[in-house]
C-alpha cells in the first residue's frame, strides 16, 4: 500500500484548477496546478494541551542509555516534567530576555555548494509531509473517515515520544525559552571550546532562568558567559543531529526503538502511505535527477526549533533534511520573514517553489511572488511527484 504505479496514476495526473497567480513555472501543462479549496480552518495560534490522564508507558531518563558521545547534562533533570503541547503555530512562545534581535547572527551556512541551484523547494511539515497535528485534534479522523479513538490515540503516543527524545537528548528543557529559528542564530558566541567532557548539568545553564543560585558565577542571562553556554547547546544538538540523523534508534531504548517502529507502521496504514508518497518526492528532489540543474529541499515550520528536529528524526527524515536546512518561524512569528532569510541566503536567481496545506506558507508564497502546491489530500501528493518526474516542476 506505500506505492504506485506511474501508469495508474497518469490518466488521473493532469489537473485542471488554477495553480497560482504568483509566478509562472514555465509549464503549461502543472503552472496552472492550484486547489482553489478553502483555507485551511487549523487555529494560528494553540495553547499548550495538558499530558494526556493515561499516557503510553514513559521512559525515565535513569532507563536510557545515551551512546558515549551524548552528554551526561543532555538527560531530563530529576523531577522536571517534561513540556507539552508545543504545537506547529505556537508564534507567542516567549524568547529569551537579553537576546538582541539578530545580534551577532551567523550566515545560515549549507553542506553543499549552492552556485549550481537551480529550484529550492521550501516544504511544510505538519500534514504536509507528516500526518501529526490533525492526528491529535481529530479533524483527519473526520476528514478521511478513520476512527477517532485510534487516530488520537497514535497522535498522543509520537507526542509522547517527541518530547521525550527532545526532553532527554536535544536540551528542550533549556531551549525551549531560547528558541531560534536557525542552528547557527548564535553560533557567533561559540569559542570554539571543545565539548567532549563538557557537564551541561553543572555549568549552571538554566534556560530562561540564567544566573541560577550561584549569580555571576554562571554568568548574567543575556550576558556573554550565559550565551556562550546557550551557544554550546545548539552547537552539541548540531552534532547529535548529525550523528543520529539516518539512525534515531540510537537514541532510544529497546523499548522505545520497537514503539517508534510501530507507530510509524500504523500511522502510515491509518494515512494511506501519506509520509512514503512525500517521500518519493522528497527523494526525486534530493537526487537533483530533473534535467535542468540541481533542486535542494528546505523545511520552514511553525514548530519550535528543537521539536521540530525531534520530529524530522523519528519520522525518519534526517537524511532528507540537512539541519542547515531547517527553520523554525515560531520566534518570528510568520514564515515571510524565513523564506527572506533563505532568499537572502541562496539568492533570488534560484526559483523557489512552496509546498504546504496551510495559510502561512501560502501568505508568505504570496508575498514573496512563489508558485505555491497545496496539499489537502493523499492525491495532491500523487500530482506532485508526477509533476517532479515529467520535470513540469
Amino acid at each position: 500500500g506505500s506505492s504506485f504505479t506511474t501508469s495508474s496514476v497518469y490518466s488521473s495526473i493532469l489537473p485542471t484548477q488554477e495553480f497560482s497567480g504568483y509566478s509562472s513555472l514555465g509549464q503549461n501543462q502543472f503552472s496552472q496546478y492550484y486547489s482553489a479549496l478553502p483555507p485551511s480552518t487549523r487555529p494560528s495560534s494553540r495553547s499548550r494541551r495538558p499530558r494526556p490522564a493515561c499516557p503510553p508507558e514513559t521512559l525515565s531518563p535513569s532507563d536510557v542509555s545515551p551512546p558515549e558521545t551524548l552528554p551526561a547534562g543532555a538527560a531530563l533533570p530529576a523531577g522536571v516534567a517534561p513540556p507539552t503541547g508545543a504545537r506547529e503555530d505556537e508564534a507567542g512562545r516567549r524568547n529569551c530576555v537579553g537576546k538582541a534581535k539578530g545580534k551577532g547572527r551567523k550566515a545560515d551556512s549549507s553542506p553543499a555548494a549552492d552556485n549550481d541551484l537551480e529550484r529550492i523547494f521550501l516544504w511544510d511539515l505538519d500534514e504536509t509531509i507528516i500526518i501529526f497535528h490533525s492526528l491529535l485534534t481529530g479533524s483527519y479522523a473526520q476528514k478521511f473517515g478513520k476512527d477517532p479513538a485510534t487516530v488520537l490515540n497514535l497522535g498522543l503516543q509520537m507526542e509522547e515520544l517527541i518530547f521525550e527524545l527532545a526532553d532527554t537528548h536535544l536540551f528542550f528543557n533549556d531551549l525551549e525559552e531560547c528558541d531560534q529559528v536557525h542552528i547557527e542564530d548564535v553560533a557567533s558566541d561559540d569559542n570554539g571550546q571543545e565539548l567532549s567532557n563538557y557537564n551541561f548539568l553543572a555549568d549552571g545553564f538554566n534556560g530562561a532562568g540564567g544566573g541560577g543560585a550561584s549569580g555571576a558565577a554562571t554568568g548574567v542571562q543575556g550576558g556573554v558567559e550565559w550565551m556562550r553556554k546557550l551557544a554550546f547547546r545548539y552547537r552539541r544538538l548540531k552534532e547529535i543531529y548529525n550523528g543520529y540523523k539516518g539512525n534515531v534508534g540510537g537514541l532510544l531504548s529497546p523499548l522505545k526503538r520497537e514503539l517508534l517502529l510501530r507507530l510509524r507502521s500504523e500511522i502510515e496504514t491509518i494515512t494511506d502511505a501519506w509520509l512514503s508518497t512525500a517521500l518519493k518526492s522528497l527523494l526525486h528532489i534530493q537526487s537533483s535527477s530533473t534535467t535542468r540543474g540541481k533542486c535542494m529541499n528546505v523545511l520552514v515550520t511553525t514548530t519550535q526549533l528543537v521539536p521540530a528536529l525531534a520530529k524530522v528524526l523519528l519520522y525518519g527524515l534526517g537524511d532528507v533534511f540537512p539541519i542547515e536546512n531547517i527553520y523554525s518561524a515560531t520566534k518570528i512569528g510568520g514564515k515571510e520573514s524565513c523564506f527572506e532569510r533563505i532568499v537572502s541566503r541562496f539568492g533570488k536567481k534560484v526559483t523557489y517553489v512552496v509546498i504546504g496545506d496551510g495559510r502561512d506558507e501560502e501568505f508568505a508564497a504570496k508575498q514573496h511572488n512563489m508558485p505555491f502546491w497545496r496539499i489537502s489530500a493523499h492525491g495532491d501528493l500523487v500530482s506532485l511527484h508526477q509533476a517532479l518526474e515529467l520535470d513540469f516542476l
